[in-house]
């Protein structure tokens, strides 16, 4: 079974325990928390998740914060990670073929069923093997394994 970490801050709290409820039979979910809508600092729901992806303790990740934009910087923070922000099927599909995105993220506002297609989305596609695709994901590793 593939297994999956989600994260969120207080603002996407509601839409984190609706995935997780829609998903629990199809994918192990790890829930990274917040466990509430208490006011919480997202990057450190984002820096867990993105251990947990980065050391393979789990598949992919789900990340959702207020615009889903700042979690999204704060996961990318972690050595290994490539989340991405994504908001249509076309992106789903695109920074899995071209980047290899290993979590993907949310604002609260996404409507749960098209969240739940995203992810869908996101986990079925697979990495491009293309030349161009490879060349430029590992001048992103080479980069970040320098300043890192």
């Amino acid at each position: 079974m593939i297994k999956i970490g989600i994260a969120s801050d207080h603002r996407g709290y509601i839409l984190k325990e609706q995935i997780i409820d829609r998903l629990m039979n199809q994918y192990d979910i790890t829930d990274c928390g917040t466990t509430s809508e208490e006011s919480v600092d997202y990057p450190d729901y984002a820096f867990k998740l993105g251990n947990l992806v980065a050391d393979k303790d789990v598949d992919f990740g789900i990340a959702i914060c207020g615009t889903g934009i700042g979690i999204s910087i704060a996961c990318n923070k972690v050595k290994g990670v490539r989340c991405a922000k994504v908001d249509t099927k076309e992106e789903a599909i695109a920074t899995r073929v071209d980047n290899d995105s290993n979590i993907i993220a949310f604002g609260e506002k996404m409507p749960l069923e098209k969240a739940v297609e995203l992810i869908t989305t996101f986990i079925e596609t697979k990495a491009s093997e293309e030349e161009k695709h490879v060349r430029r994901r590992q001048k992103i590793k080479e980069y970040e394994e320098e300043q890192c």
